[in-house]
């Protein structure tokens, strides 16, 4: 499935995902945060699944069964703007701001900010649409969270 949906985010003008895309889409980003310091930890894991379980009304197994899903798609996409394309595409404007906030919660949850992270972070804030305001508003929230 995620291959299918891989070649869709590749093509020159994709069409705009479905509910399940947009999830898949969603958590290969959290994914591509989690990894972006080069060190993808237990704690970032359980923190997706944790963020998918509440996000999506999964239980504890679908939401595992979604995130290693979204591994092997992050691995193997080339690229951050496809994910926030289709995520922009499929998520209004004020859920938005959640997806940043969830995305700061996966950044924060081994309790070092990167730098890696970080930029990553400034670029699908910027990619997604969500003001600088809205980001630093998000990034507040997932600090007030931990």
């Amino acid at each position: 499935m995620f291959k299918e949906l891989l070649n869709r985010l590749l093509e020159p003008a994709p069409a705009q995902l479905d509910d399940e895309g947009a999830r898949l889409a969603l958590t290969a980003l959290l994914v591509r945060i989690a990894r972006s310091d080069h060190n993808y930890s237990e704690v970032e894991k359980d923190r997706i699944d944790r963020i998918l379980a509440a996000r999506y009304r999964l239980d504890t197994g679908s939401a595992l069964i979604l995130r290693e899903q979204a591994e092997a798609m992050e691995a193997e996409a080339p690229d951050t703007v496809r994910f926030t394309r289709a995520i922009k595409d499929a998520v209004a404007y004020e859920d938005r701001a959640g997806v940043i906030e969830a995305l700061w919660q996966v950044a924060l949850a081994d309790g070092h900010r990167d730098a890696n992270e970080d930029a990553l972070l400034r670029l699908s804030a910027s990619l997604l649409g969500v003001s600088d305001v809205d980001s630093a508003m998000a990034r507040k929230r997932a600090e007030a969270a931990k």
